[in-house]
């Protein structure tokens, strides 16, 4: 296991990447929101060539809004044109229901659970 420096915003938001088995962990800690966003494309994107497989950890997020959903959805199809599998773990109910509302929760795989719900 890997571990590496973890992105942080001035609003609190953070994310966390490792590997695990070989998939790329992103763990996620804060609202996932307009301000935040940029943290998360800038850790996760970089890394989507050297990764078949990535994992969002959104076990530590409350809540998710427009932006964020535009940045997860951003990081997809990036990962998808490299041919890499971008996967939502751990995401809560309210989580679950806005991707479903917004007709985005058939874009991700079942992840399996890690420590968790998968999305």
């Amino acid at each position: 296991m890997t571990a590496e420096r973890p992105g942080s915003s001035s609003r609190g938001f953070r994310v966390h990447c490792h590997e695990e088995d070989g998939v790329l962990i992103a763990e996620c800690h804060g609202k996932l929101t307009f301000e935040n966003t940029p943290v998360l494309k800038d850790e996760v994107r970089d890394k989507i060539p050297g990764h078949k497989r990535i994992l969002i950890d959104l076990k530590d997020v409350p809540q998710v809004d427009s932006s964020g959903l535009g940045a997860v959805v951003g990081l997809y199809v990036s990962a998808r044109t490299r041919g890499c599998r971008l996967e939502i773990t751990n995401a809560s109910e309210q989580i679950r229901q806005l991707f479903s509302m917004t007709n985005l929760l058939s874009l991700f795989e079942a992840a399996g659970r890690h420590h968790g719900k998968t999305i």
